[in-house]
């Protein structure tokens, strides 16, 4: 019943006009009468921002900011790999054998999260990590390791809420929802990062287009809060055994480290 409801909710708050409403609104000069309340409500680190609170045009503008150069400490170790974002770390477990994985209690298919048999084969048995960014966090995407971009697509239309809620009782958001997936080639083998839209604003915007990316360069910023799924081949990845779910972390800091080439 409770799923029922939610799900009628969503579907008539999600349309095209309220997502183009609220896009509109938020770039517009307006909406930064609000930025002083949204920082506070969200209890956003204004020490760390590039710059300060009345020097944000929109309120879409003070989503996307960037930090203060130095804000954010990247693992140097060749062989660690980082969180690419500020974010929850929601989710860390095994791909299963049927290539499903298991969030909040609800299956994924790795097929329809990814759309692409080639890429979904890759991830049999392999590692999956789940970060959930919510409106108080930066919203930039950075690389978790340095290696070569070996394809990228966008897949969906609609985003519903990628929260707690709506992962238990939206219909599979993580699946369905607008994602942009970017493979990358690391000394290990290769990786899926999955950059999930959030609900009204599908915007993903890249930032990087070139062949190679370095640990910590940006990729990418979402325009509202959302989800990243990182998906790892099979015994090419080792998340560091300290990380108990859920727990908070910066972008720049290890979550785990790449086993040697295969």
């Amino acid at each position: 019943m409770i799923q029922s409801i939610y799900r009628l909710f969503i579907e008539l708050t999600n349309g095209k006009w309220s997502s183009a409403f609220l896009q509109k609104f938020a770039q517009s000069p307006k909406s930064r009468m609000i930025i002083p309340s949204f920082a506070k409500i969200y209890r956003i680190n204004q020490d760390e921002m590039e710059k300060q609170l009345d020097e944000y045009p929109t309120l879409h503008d003070f989503f996307i900011r960037s930090l203060k150069e130095g804000a954010r400490n990247i693992d140097q170790d060749p062989g660690t790999v980082v969180s690419p974002v500020d974010a929850v770390i929601e989710e860390i477990g095994t791909i299963q054998a049927d290539r499903t994985i298991d969030v909040k209690g609800k299956i994924y298919s790795i097929s329809e999260m990814l759309g692409n048999d080639e890429a979904m084969r890759r991830y049999d048995q392999g590692t999956y990590m789940i970060f959930y960014l919510s409106p108080s966090h930066y919203h930039r995407i950075h690389s978790p390791f340095t290696g070569e971009v070996h394809n990228q697509w966008t897949l969906g239309l609609k985003s519903y809420p990628v929260n707690k809620t709506g992962l238990k009782y939206g219909n599979a958001p993580l699946s369905k929802n607008y994602r942009r997936i970017t493979e990358v080639r690391h000394k290990s083998g290769t990786a899926a990062i999955i950059k999930v839209g959030a609900m009204f604003v599908n915007s993903i915007e890249a930032t990087h287009d070139g062949e190679m990316l370095e640990k910590g360069e940006e990729m990418a910023y979402f325009t509202f809060g959302s989800t990243v799924v990182m998906l790892f081949e099979k015994n090419t990845f080792r998340p560091d055994p300290s990380i108990s779910v859920p727990r908070p972390i910066k972008y720049g800091e290890r979550i785990g480290v790449l086993n040697e080439s295969r």
